[in-house]
């Protein structure tokens, strides 16, 4: 997609993709900048920053989408990227073993030993882009190339809460149990999400992640 794209999301909400495949901390911030005009709006109830995108919902069904659609993509072309300097969250890791179980597939496709991926996975410090696919997910940037691994053909039924995976050019760690097609390689015990919070959500996106050693199981 070279072009950006605005689409409708059932009667009540808008969709604004950012132009081009790759995600960057350049394009997300200002996805985040055109979020944070965009939530003045009055027609807007929600902006909801994502992966290269940026879901609007509208109070009323739109009645002009044309001059909706003209706003957003004069104001995408035109604002500045937002910076934010947030928390950096260091996350203690057990990498393979039980809560690895996939780490023999990255081994198996990259190519490196165990010691070389959990040394390329720990030593980046990951911007959160954006939240979402379930309460407290943390989409990351900045994944070394040399460990991406194809997401699994035939999904996991259920991960545990705080499983780190790998999935294409991404990696993340899982806020609740539930099914994955990323490759697990480790545990953490960090908590990303409590209902009874004020703010429910341990990260935002411009916080960070260092995943530390605890431990490497072989």
């Amino acid at each position: 997609m070279n072009h950006p794209a605005f689409s409708l999301l059932g009667t009540t909400a808008v969709l604004f993709e950012a132009p081009g495949h790759e995600m960057t901390l350049a394009t997300q911030q200002r996805i985040w900048a055109l979020s944070h005009e965009a939530q003045q709006w009055p027609e807007v109830l929600e902006a909801v920053p994502g992966m290269n995108n940026l879901m609007l919902a509208l109070a009323d069904p739109p009645r002009d989408l044309a001059g909706l659609r003209e706003r957003v993509l004069e104001r995408w072309e035109s604002v500045a990227p937002m910076t934010r300097e947030g928390r950096v969250i260091d996350l203690p890791v057990v990498y393979g073993g039980a809560g690895g179980p996939h780490m023999a597939d990255v081994v198996a496709h990259t190519g490196l030993s165990v010691d070389d991926i959990v040394d390329l996975h720990s030593t980046p410090v990951y911007p959160v882009y954006a939240l979402g696919s379930h309460p407290g997910y943390c989409y990351l940037g900045g994944m070394d190339a040399r460990i991406a691994t194809p997401r699994r053909k035939v999904p996991v039924l259920s991960i545990p809460s705080g499983a780190v995976s790998i999935g294409g050019f991404q990696t993340g760690v899982s806020a609740s149990a539930g099914p994955s097609g990323w490759n697990t390689i480790g545990t953490t015990r960090m908590s990303f999400f409590d209902p009874t919070q004020d703010q429910p959500a341990l990260l935002q996106p411009g916080d960070s992640i260092r995943f530390k050693v605890e431990k490497v199981i072989r």
